[in-house]
């Protein structure tokens, strides 16, 4: 789903791949053992994001928090529901989460050349091309 109002911009690949859907934005940091593998809902309390679902989303973060084990576990848990999100675009990358999306193969990226809390909101359609180092924002 493309559209006249579609602007790119450049980021950085981390894991490749394309994906596309639905944006999700937190300028908290998340842990993904604070989701509900069934549903892809944030059941972390006091979160922005508690009682959303990141499942099929283009999840927009600050960070990821927490041991390599919870998020590893968290992200292996939605995977084998089928609820992960679509794809990450992390503003501040740490290996933690790095080495999490790996080994699920979820497609992630950094370093836009805008900051994505300026240009991406909650609903716009979100193009993630890993492998060309695309993020092509939809306003909704």
């Amino acid at each position: 789903m493309t559209c006249n109002s579609a602007i790119k911009y450049r980021c950085r690949s981390i894991v490749r791949g394309t994906a596309s859907g639905e944006a999700v934005l937190s300028k908290e940091p998340m842990c993904f053992y604070l989701c509900d593998p069934d549903t892809g809902i944030v059941i972390e309390e006091n979160h922005p994001l508690f009682g959303k679902s990141v499942a099929g989303k283009v999840l927009v973060l600050q960070s990821g928090k927490g041991s390599s084990v919870v998020q590893v576990d968290g992200l292996y848990q939605l995977m084998s529901k089928k609820n992960l999100p679509a794809a990450i675009i992390v503003r501040e990358i740490e290996p933690v989460l790095v080495s999490a999306a790996v080994v699920v193969n979820v497609v992630l990226v950094d370093k836009m050349e805008k900051d994505p809390f300026e240009v991406i909101q909650d609903g716009d359609y979100v193009e993630v091309d890993a492998n060309s180092e695309i993020v092509t924002v939809n306003k909704n």
